[in-house]
């Protein structure tokens, strides 16, 4: 028998207010053609009073259960990846559990910016594949979700950066099943993960402040050349290794959804693979990047336009600072 952690409900959440570019423009040195341009965003949602990290991950979690057919009670664990934590401690994870009343979940946050939800989702795949018994609580289902509220770390005067960011948040739960070893190449679920850190690169995207350090929050620095430049090649990098792991050529995957950052991020990456645009989820232009949400975010907008059905192979990626990058097939 083979054990896979497979997708059984996604949903996702943006806040209330939508910020359009000319909206934007209106208070930022900047114009619609700009930005357009160079990232292919049009709007960006902004968190409000009473909007939280916390609250949109809630959200999206709900719509994740509803989708899947199961109540809070049925979560085992929760992760989730955030950069903007609704506090320094406790962990925002745990917020979420008490406003959905996931009483059975243990919950933590994991770090690791734009790519925290494929680091998420790594870790919750490991502890559903961990023998019954063995794993903490025993797991049999977990929440993962990736939410932010990057527009709370912006530095609104820096054209350059503010009008790159979004705030949002996306969830799935993810069930283990077994299936018979010889169902290996259609069964759906999880099927391989990559994960890829280098600290060298610090100063090309980060916040400049922290408890330890400054004692603030700070906010998002980035050279966004420099960034671009890496980001092409490690995630073309880390996809073949996830193809070559999984035995599976390009021309078979069914879908990519990336990382939202940017638009000529996303197509320099398919042009590097040979993949057709057509393959490659966008949704960057509604929504701007909402770092750790955008990748569930992306698929959930996917799943329920119709694009993404059962039994296709679908590639999730991403990169974000620290260097951090990855990615994941799943046979949805």
């Amino acid at each position: 028998m083979i054990r896979r952690s497979c997708v059984v409900g996604s949903g996702s959440a943006l806040p209330k207010r939508r910020v359009t570019n000319e909206e934007l423009a209106k208070t930022v040195d900047t114009s619609d053609e700009w930005i357009r341009e160079r990232t292919g965003i049009a709007a960006r949602h902004i968190a409000g009073e009473g909007e939280t990290t916390a609250t949109l991950a809630a959200e999206a979690a709900q719509k994740a259960l509803d989708a899947a057919g199961l109540t809070a009670a049925d979560i085992s664990l929760i992760v989730l990846a955030t950069a903007t934590p609704d506090q320094t401690f406790p962990s925002t994870a745990s917020k979420v559990q008490k406003l959905i009343g996931a009483g059975n979940a243990y919950a933590f946050d994991v770090a690791a910016v734009c790519s925290g939800f494929l680091y998420a989702m790594a870790t919750a795949d490991a502890l559903l594949k961990v023998p019954a018994g063995a794993a903490p609580n025993g797991v049999h289902r977990a929440l993962v979700i990736g939410s932010e509220t990057f527009s709370r770390i912006l530095d609104w005067e820096d054209r350059g950066t503010c009008v790159l960011f979004g705030d949002g948040a996306g969830a799935m739960v993810l069930e283990a099943r077994d299936f018979p070893a010889d169902q290996a190449d259609s069964a759906p679920g999880i099927i391989a993960s990559r994960l890829h850190t280098d600290g060298e690169h610090n100063e090309l995207l980060y916040v400049d402040g922290g408890p330890s350090t400054t004692g603030t929050v700070g906010k998002l620095r980035m050279k966004g050349r420099e960034v671009f430049r890496h980001a092409v090649t490690n995630l073309a990098d880390v996809l073949r290794e996830v193809m070559d792991e999984a035995g599976v050529a390009a021309d078979r995957l069914d879908w990519v959804v990336p990382h939202q950052a940017n638009a000529r991020i996303l197509d320099a990456t398919a042009k590097k693979l040979n993949l057709p645009p057509e393959k490659v989820v966008k949704t960057v232009q509604d929504h701007a990047n909402t770092s750790a949400a955008s990748v569930p975010l992306a698929y959930d907008v996917a799943v329920r336009d119709g694009r993404i059905r059962p039994g296709q192979l679908v590639m999730l990626e991403a990169m974000g600072g620290g260097f951090t990058w990855g990615a994941c097939l799943i046979r949805s």
